[in-house]
Parts: structure tokens; sequence; C-alpha cells
């Protein structure tokens, strides 16, 4: 008998939080899913941060959609769960990631480790040295959002060489911000004038390029920018893969998926 690979998560499976009308992270994360691993999304339709301050900032009350899929993921022996969104951690600002975790931890079952992307950056910038990276928002990001981003990691001791928010061409220029994902373009990404504008823009005292934003389709030019730019180029979804894989245990990687995936 000829047995066919069916994804099935015998080494780990891995819980993410996805924003609800996003296709790229699943997408993302499959591509370079090592065997073995499995994913399963749960999606959240709250506005970013998808947990909220309490007044006395004592804590965080996590958003209705995240509480229901913590309830879901408690059943489904998952080895750990992150909240793959990078505005949440950027939004939430100071400590706010590791509130979550805090909450998100007593609704999981009792041997699943819980992440956010924003930890997740900061996992892989210690492990590979990184300072100043050169960071790339997505076109959807307004301005007050690639401020708190800039900020976001200043603060944890990460100041960017530079930042660039992506242009995502003439027909979506004149398109509110709000209004990209909505009129469609988040499933009309191309991933070649990515390439170029970050090529272009990348300052040469940053020492990686960070792609900020799990619904910003872009892992398939990491191989090329490191090859080109001679520095590590990490994305969302890249680090928050690897970093619940180490969570998990799994110490298996996948090429073609930049120096950070590799086996």
């Amino acid at each position: 008998m000829t047995h066919q690979s069916d994804n099935w998560g015998w080494r780990a499976r891995i819980g993410m939080f996805i924003v609800g009308n996003e296709a790229v992270p699943e997408a993302e994360w499959w591509a370079m899913m090592p065997p073995g691993v499995s994913v399963h999304a749960a999606r959240v339709s709250a506005p970013a941060p998808w947990a909220r301050w309490r007044d006395d900032r004592s804590g965080v009350d996590l958003a209705e959609d995240v509480v229901r899929g913590c309830r879901q993921f408690a059943a489904m022996r998952l080895n750990a769960v992150v909240i793959g969104h990078s505005s949440s951690s950027i939004l939430g600002g100071a400590g706010w990631d590791d509130a979550v975790v805090a909450a998100l931890q007593p609704l999981l079952a009792a041997d699943t480790v819980a992440t956010t992307n924003g930890l997740d950056s900061f996992a892989v910038f210690e492990a590979l040295g990184v300072k100043r990276p050169f960071i790339v928002f997505p076109a959807w990001f307004n301005d007050q959002t690639v401020a708190a981003g800039v900020g976001y990691y200043t603060a944890r001791g990460f100041a960017p060489a530079g930042h660039l928010r992506y242009d995502p061409g003439r027909k979506w220029r004149d398109v509110p911000f709000n209004q990209l994902y909505p009129e469609g373009m988040g499933f009309e990404q191309e991933i070649e004038p990515l390439y170029r504008q970050i090529r272009a823009a990348c300052p040469s005292d940053a020492d990686a390029v960070y792609i900020a934003g799990t619904g910003f389709r872009c892992v398939g030019v990491i191989d090329t920018l490191e090859a080109d730019l001679a520095r590590p180029v990490l994305t969302a979804n890249q680090v928050s893969l690897w970093n619940t894989l180490r969570l998990a245990g799994v110490r298996a990687g996948a090429s073609g998926y930049g120096r950070l995936l590799e086996p």
C-alpha cells in the first residue's frame, strides 16, 4: 500500500489566530512547513489590538473571537498557539505581548505554549544578533501604525536603520488605507515589485530586513533578497513559524525560505 502525505501533525500541531478575511498566513505557513507539522487557524474579525488593556493596565481582556478560538484550540492537542497579527503587537504597545500570553495560557490546554508575532520577531532578532533592521510595512498600514511600528521595535532595543511602506502601484494609490483590503488588494499582491522596492531602499547599515504583517505576501522572495542583499531577510509568518516550532520542540526547518529556516 502506498501512503501519501496527509499533512498530519504527528510531530507537532500549531494553532494560529489570523485576520478573518486574509488568505496569506495559512498559504505561507503551509509552503514553509516541515514534514509532520500541521497548522490550524482560528479567524478573528475584531479590530487591532485583539486584546484591550484594562483601565488600570493590570492586564488585558481578549476579544471574543480570541476567547472562542482558545476554547476550540484547547481540545485539539496543540503544542503551541500564536497570535499571528503584527498590528496587534504593534498597537498594543509595551508589555502587551506578555499580557496577552498571560491571558491566553489559562484558556488553552496545560501543555500548549502561547506566543505572539511580536514576541516571535524579538526571539529571532536576538537569536541572529539583529540590532538595526530595515522594516518593511504593508501598504494598508496607515501613518499612525507605521509610526507605532517603528516605535515598537525601537523601544525593545531594535532601532530600525530605516523603514518602507510598500507601494502597491498606481491602481491602489488613491484608495484609503482602510479600504485596500475590502477593495481586493490583499488578493492581488505581487511579490516582484516588493522585491524591487526592498532591494532599492534597504540602507547599507541595516543588518537585516524584516517584513512585518502576516497578511503581507512575501515569503517567495526571501531567498532572492538574501542573495542580493547579503543579510538575513525575515518575515512575519516566517519568524512565527520558527519560534512556534522551537517552542514545540521541533528542530526541523525548510529550504528556500531564508537562512532562518534552513534545516
